[in-house]
C-alpha cells in the first residue's frame, strides 16, 4: 500500500513557547512500520500529539488523512480521530467499567447504535488481540500486558488507517513487551500504519521498520 497518510514539510511544533520541532520534513505512507527514536523530551510525544490535533502546528504545511492541520476545526477533530488508534502509555482505560464496557463506551461516543453488532464488534476485536475470555473483567484485575492489549483492542475499533503508540511498552517487562510487540508488528503486516515511539532499541532490529531519530530539535 503506497497512499500517503501523512505530509508535513518545514513544520515547526512549539510547546509552551518553547520550539520543540523545526523544519519538520516527513512523509509517511501507509502500511509502514515507523519508530520514533531519541531520549525523553526530544519532540516524539510533541509530534504524535500534533497528528490527533492536540497539539497545534505553530508554521509550515501539514496534512494527516485529507485534513489540514493548520486550519483543522475543533468540530472536525473527532472524525480525524475515528481514522486514527491510539495507544497510550498509561492505558487510560476507565477503571470503573468492564473490558467489555469500555469498549463499547468507545463504539457508542463514535456513532455506533446497534447493540448486536456492537457487541459482535467488541468479541472480534479481542479475539485479535487475544483477550476474548477476559471482557468481564476491570482493568484493574489485568497485568500490565493484558491492560495494554485491551487498549490495542481499543485502537482498531473503528479500523483506523493508522495506530499512534506512544511508548507501548514502556510500562512492561521484556517477555510481556515481546508479545505487544508482535501483535503491534501483526498489525503493521496486515497493511495499517504504526508510528511507535520506543527507548528500546531491540525493537527496530528484531521487527524491521523504518527509524525517525530525534535530536537537537530536528528529525532525521
Amino acid at each position: 500500500m503506497n497512499c500517503e497518510l501523512i505530509k508535513y514539510s518545514n513544520v515547526s511544533i512549539h510547546q509552551a513557547d518553547q520550539i520543540v520541532l523545526h523544519d519538520v520534513n516527513l512523509t509517511v505512507n501507509g502500511g509502514e512500520m515507523i519508530y520514533l527514536l531519541g531520549k525523553v523530551g526530544s519532540g516524539k510525544s510533541s509530534l504524535m500529539k500534533t497528528i490527533y490535533g492536540a497539539l497545534p502546528i505553530a508554521s509550515g504545511e501539514a496534512h494527516v488523512l485529507d485534513y489540514d492541520m493548520t486550519k483543522i476545526r475543533r468540530s472536525k477533530l473527532p472524525y480525524l480521530r475515528r481514522r486514527l488508534g491510539i495507544i497510550f502509555q498509561d492505558y487510560k482505560l476507565l477503571t470503573d467499567r468492564s473490558v467489555e464496557e469500555n469498549l463499547l463506551f468507545v463504539l457508542r461516543a463514535t456513532g455506533w447504535k446497534d447493540k448486536k453488532l456492537m457487541a459482535a464488534h467488541v468479541r472480534e476485536v479481542l479475539e485479535q488481540v487475544g483477550m476474548e475470555t477476559k471482557a468481564y473483567k476491570r482493568p484493574y484485575e489485568l497485568s500490565g500486558g493484558e491492560q495494554q492489549r485491551v487498549v490495542i483492542a481499543r485502537a482498531l475499533l473503528n479500523s483506523p488507517e493508522m495506530i499512534l503508540a506512544d511508548e507501548p511498552t514502556g510500562n512492561l517487562d521484556a517477555e510481556t513487551g515481546k508479545e505487544i510487540m508482535d501483535l503491534l508488528y501483526a498489525i503493521s503486516q496486515a497493511g495499517i500504519t504504526v508510528l511507535m515511539s520506543t527507548h528500546n532499541l531491540q525493537w527496530p532490529e528484531q521487527y524491521p521498520g523504518r527509524k525517525l531519530i530525534f535530536e537537537n530539535g530536528e528529525i532525521h
